[in-house]
Order: C-alpha cells, then sequence, then structure tokens
C-alpha cells in the first residue's frame, strides 16, 4: 500500500539533532524514539526532547505493532539509571518529560519501585520539571499503580492502543478492560493527575469502533487524548489496513474536544504518544487542579 505524501517527513537538518544523540549514548539511556522507530525523532531530536524508555530495551511482550526487541535479554533493574534519566533531563533542561518503559511482566511489580526512582531524580535535578508517565498495565496490579501514584507525577498516559474487536491480534496479552480500569483507578486514587490515553489507526478497525473507544476513555474521565496512523515497522509486524486522511483526524479531535468534553485531543496522521508532550505543560498550568 503506497504511503500517501501527509505521511511523508523531511530529512532532518539540524545540529541539535546530533547533540541530543551524543547525549542520550553519553548516559547510556534508551528513548522510545529509537527503540521504537517513531518517524518523528528528528522534529523532537531537533528541539532538544526524548521520551525516556526505562527498563529496557528488552520487553516481556511481543505485540506485533510494535519495533522494540522482545528478543533481547531481559536485564536486572539497573539502579543507576534514575541517577542517568535525572542528569539527561537537567542537562536538557526540559520543561516536560516523558518516560515510559518497555512491559517487564518479570518483575515482581513490573517495574513501578523503578518509575519512582527515575520520579525522585528529575525532581531532584530539575524541580520546575513536570513529570509525564507512560505506564505499561502492571498486569492488572492495583499496587503497582498505587505505588506509581503516590510519586504524584503530573501526567498518568496508558494507551489504550486498538478497538477491543482487535485486542488479540494487536495487542495479544493486554485486554482492554484492564487498561480503562487502570485509568478509571488513576482518577478514583489521584484526582489532581491528568490522565491521558493514545490510539492507533489504520489497524483494521472503523471509524465508529474509534468513537465507541473515544467515549469508552472520556466515560472514565481520561483528560488527554492522543490519536495517530499506525505505520508498520517492517514486514515482521502487522500491515497498515488504512490510511486515514487529515481530514478523518480532525473530525476526531473536533467530536473528541466539542462533543465529548476532552480538555485536549491532539489528533494527525504523524501523531504519538508523547508528540508535543511539551503542550501538556501549558494545559495543566492553565487548568490547575
Amino acid at each position: 500500500m503506497l504511503k500517501p505524501n501527509w505521511l511523508r517527513v523531511k530529512a532532518p537538518q539540524n545540529e541539535r539533532i546530533g547533540k541530543v544523540a551524543d547525549l542520550l549514548f553519553d548516559l547510556n539511556l534508551n528513548t522510545v524514539c529509537q527503540e521504537a522507530s517513531c518517524p518523528n525523532i528528528g522534529e523532537c531530536f531537533g528541539n532538544g526532547t526524548a521520551t525516556f524508555l526505562i527498563l529496557g530495551p528488552g520487553c516481556s511482550r511481543a505485540c506485533p505493532y510494535c519495533d522494540i526487541d522482545f528478543e533481547k535479554n531481559l536485564k536486572p533493574i539497573d539502579p543507576t539509571e534514575p541517577g542517568r534519566l535525572g542528569e539527561a533531563v537537567f542537562r536538557m533542561r526540559l520543561g516536560h518529560v516523558v518516560i515510559t518503559s518497555v512491559n517487564r511482566d518479570d518483575l515482581d511489580d513490573g517495574g513501578a519501585s523503578q518509575f519512582v526512582r527515575c520520579i525522585k531524580s528529575v525532581r531532584e535535578r530539575s524541580p520546575k520539571t513536570t513529570i509525564e508517565l507512560l505506564i505499561p498495565d502492571f498486569c492488572g496490579s492495583y499496587q503497582a499503580l498505587t505505588t506509581v501514584l503516590e510519586a504524584s507525577p503530573e501526567v498518568l498516559n496508558h494507551n489504550i492502543e486498538t478497538v477491543p474487536r482487535l485486542y488479540k491480534r494487536v495487542r495479544p496479552q493486554g485486554v482492554y478492560q484492564r487498561s480503562l480500569d487502570l485509568l478509571k483507578a488513576v482518577r478514583n486514587h489521584s484526582p489532581k493527575v491528568y490522565t491521558k490515553s493514545g490510539l492507533m489507526v489504520g489497524l483494521g478497525e472503523n471509524n465508529e469502533e474509534v468513537l465507541e473507544v473515544m467515549a469508552d476513555l472520556r466515560s472514565n474521565q481520561v483528560d488527554i487524548l492522543t490519536i495517530g496512523q499506525y505505520l508498520s515497522p517492517g514486514q515482521k509486524h502487522l500491515a497498515v489496513d488504512r490510511y486515514v486522511t487529515p481530514e478523518q483526524f480532525e473530525f476526531f479531535r473536533r467530536v473528541g474536544e466539542e462533543d465529548m468534553g476532552f480538555m485536549q485531543v491532539i489528533s494527525s496522521p504523524l501523531t504519538r504518544s508523547s508528540y508535543h508532550a511539551g503542550e501538556v505543560q501549558k494545559l495543566i498550568i492553565n487548568n490547575p487542579r
């Protein structure tokens, strides 16, 4: 299937890209930008931002849409990782940082304690930086979730990824209702934390199903939603079923914000979970809880 023009990204021409890459190499840090082959890596690195990937790079799940390598050995938790991440945030002068992780179902707490250590490290070095976490489902562990929430991140993101009908094929180790329950639990436990989720389109869903997922998320009081086009990382991954037009993405945004009541819907072909995440900082500053 031929990729449409609106998905063609110009090659970046910016010295800052190399500076960010060098810093990450120097501090031995992983990013989802690199590990998941994000198409926006040039833009984000060029703007001096990155989404940090902890507990990896190996993942305990093998979701067929994702380019993160599940075949790499799962390494023990690195006690130096939070300090190195905090140093990177300080050097990059980030006003808003996004920290995510691979799935680590092999760990008793799913990696929740490492998220907490990373939060503490960032706040020690950059106390004014707002923190957004993009977490796995922790296999439904409420204890792991509360461990993270008690560290008080400003934003808690957990991606719903796709529509319920496609879960067995797209996210075989995930459970749609479990992800919804996690997002609801965030609101119940920590009402001041802003909740966020993300959805990919182009995997075989239809527009009505997308709207139904959006309604499910909003009924669980999710504040912020990202919707983007799925792009297959390679031949071993799921193929693209359709390319959604920019006009349809704009329709999703308008319905989400104007009719459903999301605080913000970022919806475009190249949108990813942490795309332009710095805008979230402005949103929460202007809508304090």
